[in-house]
């Protein structure tokens, strides 16, 4: 696109100022349209100097590029802007030539601007010739502009200043700004991206099911039937502007969402108990308008004021047409809409359009599949008794995902109502139910006297009844790793059986291995009374404390950024953290410390911070360690694992999710054999 679009500007003699211009207000709105919005500089810099001889100094820049994203070089066509160095002039200074790129970029296809171009990845080393004129010290100022991409998006160009002082005798005077820091990168790619893509799917799956329901399924042939009688035979082209504006219905929600909650709103939303039980609440009214309790409708006027404007013709005829679909189907449509929104609100600004527009594209396809291809209609079931079965069904699923909201509450602050075994209980329970609903041996007040059970009820049953018993052997202490990150943690079990085998075996010193033991913690772990490591590690539950530990051991700090309402976290630590070989190694080759973003534990008042990062006090454990994440290590997603020296140092690259255990294995390798290899060297 770019190169196209470059060629145009240089066809019409478009000036290359202008272009830069141009090309930069471009870049801007795919970096607001792309979701990469929360991140700010992907690459670290770092300065040091070598001496060449008496007087000539050599300037190193060092840029640390976070994966996935990759650098432009210094030599590369006026799109993307490629890496630029600016020294102010100074009189005590001679510069030798220009900056010369001492690591080789990769020159490869890139697919955001369409041509080959030259990039670094990982690391990328810069070095600048100097000759200085007198003895005394010498003041280097500048900035360093550059840009960074992925393979599917860029971030506008940065400016990186830097400002400091050399001599002859080859060191720094002062140090302004270095190293800086990337200041706030919400997740890798890879992790962004995969969320939203199932959430689509799964808003997608649930626009299906909403279509099968009373409310909607007898409107298809009746909404079809208008545009199949149109004299002017424009009946096609007003089913694609019906649709397309039942799909702009719901996108506008979830967008008026996104703008009204942002990602600071999003963040009380995900873990503060009031939201929380108030999703449970709305889900619990949800589940049982469903069952047929009672039925959610829209005021009657606005109904019928919408229904006179869908008499107009031309655009306006169905765009009012699909606006009364959708305040008619609301009793229908409400509760899974609404699922939908509240499963949106503690995720990313774009989680509700995405979740609206996969909703939408699939509520809105048969209406206008079925106006192109009416002959169509003859296939579809008759409405029947098997509708309401779709609402009841919906309404199960609704109860067991509305304890969720609940469950992370209950953990947030520790109220221990809703502990694993009860969750499940409750879970199991629920999905038993709709077991035996699928075999018809339990009615609901609009469900038809039918008892035969049909082939795909029974189906449906089998697989059910299947989950329950996969369920069952959680309640002593399976770890249930498929589900993992929708029940709460192991910790909160009161009856753990491989806890309990695990404690008998370290109690009566069954371990006649030659496994090493692991280091005593330093001393009692703070918060270790409501707070825990999972698969029995122990470890630490604040910053300080652990570093301390680490200090005094002299071993490398593992840093777990988690939460009690991540999905992720929980993932990880059940399918990776429980393997032997990374069990082996967070027990005897770090001192671990896991800190929990989200917990709302009041700290006395003399463990208070002010953040560096916004200013604010922070006053509970949760708020202190994330203001920690992002102040520290430019990073506000979790999970989030680091490895650190004794000092606090980054020792290798972070680590994020993803559940191949040998990737996780070689990142915990690597930062033992950085420390130990630090260690040497001294």
């Amino acid at each position: 696109m770019f190169n196209r679009l470059n060629m145009f500007f240089y066809i019409n003699k478009i000036s290359l100022e202008l272009r830069k211009k141009i090309f930069l207000i471009i870049l801007l709105l795919i970096y607001a349209e792309s979701g990469v919005a929360q991140i700010i500089n992907p690459v670290t810099w770092e300065f040091n100097t070598n001496k060449v001889n008496a007087d000539t100094i050599e300037i190193i820049f060092e840029a640390k590029i976070t994966a996935p994203w990759h650098m432009y070089s210094q030599d590369i066509p006026v799109q993307p802007p490629g890496t630029l160095f600016y020294f102010e002039p100074n009189d005590d200074v001679q510069f030798i030539g220009n900056v010369t790129e001492e690591t080789i970029p990769k020159e490869e296809y890139d697919p955001n601007f369409d041509m080959n171009l030259k990039y670094f990845e990982g690391v990328a080393i810069f070095k600048q010739s100097v000759k200085l004129l007198n003895a005394k010290p010498v003041q280097i100022k500048g900035y360093i502009e550059y840009m960074c991409c992925d393979e599917s998006r860029c971030i506008p160009p940065t400016v990186e200043n830097f400002d400091f002082t050399i001599n002859q005798s080859n060191s720094f005077a002062s140090e302004e700004n270095i190293p800086s820091r990337s200041d706030e990168i919400d997740q890798s790619t890879e992790n962004r991206k995969k969320p939203l893509l199932g959430f689509f799917l799964f808003s997608f799956l649930f626009g299906f099911a909403a279509i099968l329901t009373p409310c909607v399924f007898p409107m298809i042939p009746l909404t079809v039937s208008f545009f199949i009688k149109d004299k002017n035979n424009s009946g096609k082209f007003q089913a694609i502007i019906y649709g397309v504006s039942i799909i702009c219905i719901y996108v506008i929600i979830g967008f008026f969402l996104a703008i009204f909650l942002g990602p600071e709103f999003a963040n009380f939303l995900s873990t503060h108990w009031i939201p929380n039980v108030l999703f449970f609440v709305i889900f619990l009214i949800f589940a049982l308008s469903f069952f047929g309790m009672f039925e959610i409708t829209l005021p009657g006027w606005m109904i019928s004021k919408s229904d006179r404007q869908s008499d107009r013709g031309g655009i306006l005829g169905p765009i009012f047409m699909a606006l009364t679909l959708v305040l008619v189907s609301f009793s229908c449509t409400g509760p899974i809409v609404g699922m939908i929104l509240v499963e949106s609100a503690g995720g990313m600004v774009l989680k509700p359009i995405v979740g609206m527009l996969g909703f939408s594209i699939a509520f809105a396809m048969p209406f206008t599949l079925f106006a192109f291809f009416p002959s169509w209609l003859n296939k579809l079931p008759k409405s029947g008794g098997w509708m309401n079965s779709v609402k009841i069904v919906l309404g199960f699923i609704e109860l067991a995902l509305g304890l969720k909201f609940l469950s992370i509450a209950d953990q947030t602050y520790h109220w221990h109502i809703l502990d694993r075994e009860v969750y499940l209980a409750l879970w199991i329970a629920i999905f038993t139910l709709m077991g035996f609903y699928f075999l018809r041996k339990i009615k609901f007040v609009h469900d038809d006297e039918e008892y035969r059970v049909t082939a795909p009820r029974l189906i449906l049953a089998i697989i059910t009844f299947g989950f329950v018993i996969y369920m069952v052997p959680g309640m002593i202490g399976a770890p249930l790793k498929a589900i993992s990150g929708y029940i709460p943690p192991q910790s909160t079990q009161d009856f753990d059986l491989q806890d309990i085998i695990r404690e008998n075996y370290q109690h009566h010193g069954l371990n006649t291995s030659s496994e090493p033991k692991p280091y005593p913690l330093c001393e009692e772990p703070k918060y270790a009374d409501f707070l825990h490591l999972p698969h029995g590690l122990t470890g630490y539950f604040d910053y300080e404390q652990a570093l301390a530990c680490a200090k005094a051991q002299n071993k490398p700090l593992f840093i777990d950024f988690t939460g009690h309402g991540c999905v992720n976290c929980r993932e990880m630590e059940a399918n990776v953290w429980s393997d032997p070989r990374v069990l082996k190694r967070l027990m005897y080759d770090f001192v671990v410390v896991a800190l929990y973003v989200d917990d709302k534990t009041k700290l006395p008042e003399s463990e208070w911070t002010i953040s560096e990062y916004d200013g604010k006090t922070k006053k509970t454990i949760g708020a202190k360690f994330a203001d920690l994440q992002i102040s520290k290590f430019g990073v506000n997603a979790q999970p989030y694992y680091v490895i650190a020296d004794p000092e606090g140092n980054i020792l290798v690259e972070p680590h994020s999710y993803d559940l191949n255990v040998e990737n996780f294995i070689d990142f915990l390798d690597a930062g033992k054999n950085a420390f130990y290899e630090i260690l040497s060297k001294k």
